[in-house]
């Protein structure tokens, strides 16, 4: 990847325009597909705690041959380690499972608001940076209003806010308040799992018309919105379509009409951050 196919943090760091998405990738399986992943050319592997394959995405990475320095990995922090005290040792534990030194980025998954704790796991997350465990931390279905609990009371911004983001919710509103504070915004979910969305005539024209995939359009769609999309495939085939999206533009009206595919109920799961506890 060149230079022009990255991101870069509010830190300094670096983050490839499309990365992989490894849940349910579990096991020598799921070793063998993102081993697949990582040779068709991906860069980014986005796992979490509550995966259950941080194990397998060490591997992975280092059964690659790939400079470590090359490959950016992601894991987040569960809802019942926020404690601070919890936060570092959870972090080691990531660490240790994947057999790396380090990890490139840790977010914390899910708010948790009933709880109250997330300012205190994001105090701890500081504190894991501060010791070497993980060069970025971020957030993950963070409401505008929590991230700015963070900064006002730490003073540290996080890099990345990781939401629930397709074309059947746009999050128009989320991304310009990450965007303002500067912070970079990923979509899980990106190409609608378990809907018609690649099936949307808007988005079928599109592809028809650009001689690209109903999943390469709604995926560049992405990349043109400054958003950083993470899809799961276990499938080589699969994971080459979905990451030869730089050699297409889509015109405004083409990103218009998938954007207005929004809805005011688009979200596919039934988790609002604003009430949703992860354990």
């Amino acid at each position: 990847m060149t230079v022009s196919d990255h991101y870069t943090l509010n830190d300094g760091t670096t983050l490839p325009k499309i990365g992989l998405g490894t849940y349910s990738l579990w096991g020598h399986a799921g070793v063998e597909a993102m081993a697949a992943a990582l040779d068709e050319g991906y860069r980014l592997l986005d796992s979490a705690v509550n995966y259950e394959n941080e194990g397998a995405v060490g591997k992975a990475v280092r059964g690659s041959g790939i400079a470590r320095e090359d490959i950016r990995v992601a894991s987040k922090l569960p809802g019942r380690h926020h404690k601070k005290s919890a936060v570092v040792r959870t972090i080691e534990e990531s660490v240790l499972r994947t057999g790396l030194d380090y990890l490139d980025l840790y977010l914390i998954h899910w708010p948790n608001p009933g709880q109250g704790l997330y300012l205190e796991a994001w105090e701890g997350m500081i504190e894991a940076r501060e010791k070497g465990l993980v060069r970025s931390i971020g957030v993950s279905n963070f409401l505008p209003e929590y991230l700015d609990v963070l900064i006002q009371k730490t003073g540290v911004t996080p890099s990345v806010n990781q939401v629930e983001l397709h074309p059947y919710f746009n999050q128009k509103q989320q991304r310009a308040a990450d965007q303002a504070r500067g912070v970079l915004t990923q979509a899980w979910t990106p190409i609608g799992k378990n809907t018609a969305l690649l099936e949307e005539p808007a988005i079928v024209a599109i592809a028809r018309e650009l001689q690209k995939t109903p999943a390469q359009i709604v995926l560049r769609w992405h990349v043109q919105l400054g958003v950083l999309p993470i899809p799961k495939s276990a499938t080589r085939s699969r994971q080459a379509e979905n990451l030869a999206i730089q050699d297409f533009t889509l015109d405004e009206a083409q990103m218009t009409a998938i954007s207005t595919l929004t809805r005011s109920d688009g979200r596919i799961f039934d988790a609002d951050p604003s009430i949703h506890e992860e354990f």
